[in-house]
């Protein structure tokens, strides 16, 4: 595994290595040694794994208030996205900054998402399937969104924006009084 640091800061991008021989090819999409190196040391708690049958649909930008924070590590298995990830750390310097990377079944690449990081990604293809580990259980009381159109952040989404469930459209829009997550 290789990592390269991303613009907001504790994010990564995990480029992976593959052996393969006549049979077909092997690798390792998790190992805590290696993720000890980047600071990482929560246990996964689940592996979590979406379908998406269409192109340009959005799913996202999701995240857990604290104590329930998670982080994620996201690979595509099958088709292509556009993963984007949203600094909602109040006392960070790129707070309500974005980041994208696109994920393929072929480019052997996963992003690395801290805690305080809102989560999203568009289908670039489709019959998409998206594997997620992550560090914390699902508490509903705790979950929230951003809007993937608002316009505070200004993502640069790759495709319109054709498909968006009812719960992510209603996602409330950054005003003045969002204060983001703040660790204690």
């Amino acid at each position: 595994m290789k990592f390269t640091p991303l613009k907001l800061q504790g994010a990564y991008q995990i480029d992976l290595e593959t052996q393969g021989d006549e049979r077909g090819q092997f690798t390792r999409l998790f190992c805590a040694k290696e993720l000890k190196g980047i600071g990482h040391t929560k246990p996964i708690v689940n592996i979590n794994y979406s379908y998406t049958k269409q192109k340009t649909t959005i799913r996202g930008l999701h995240f857990q208030y604290p104590p329930d924070c998670e982080i994620k590590i996201v690979k595509c298995l099958r088709g292509a996205i556009w993963d984007c990830i949203v600094d909602i750390r109040r006392d960070s310097p790129t707070f309500l900054q974005w980041d994208a990377t696109e994920l393929t079944a072929d480019n052997n690449k996963m992003i690395y998402i801290p805690e305080g990081f809102a989560h999203g990604f568009q289908t670039l293809t489709d019959d998409v399937e998206v594997v997620y580990f992550v560090t914390n259980f699902y508490t509903p009381q705790n979950e929230s969104g951003l809007r993937y159109d608002d316009p505070v952040l200004n993502i640069n989404w790759r495709l319109p924006a054709e498909i968006v469930s009812k719960r992510d459209q209603q996602h409330q829009l950054i005003t003045a009084k969002f204060n983001g997550i703040t660790f204690i």
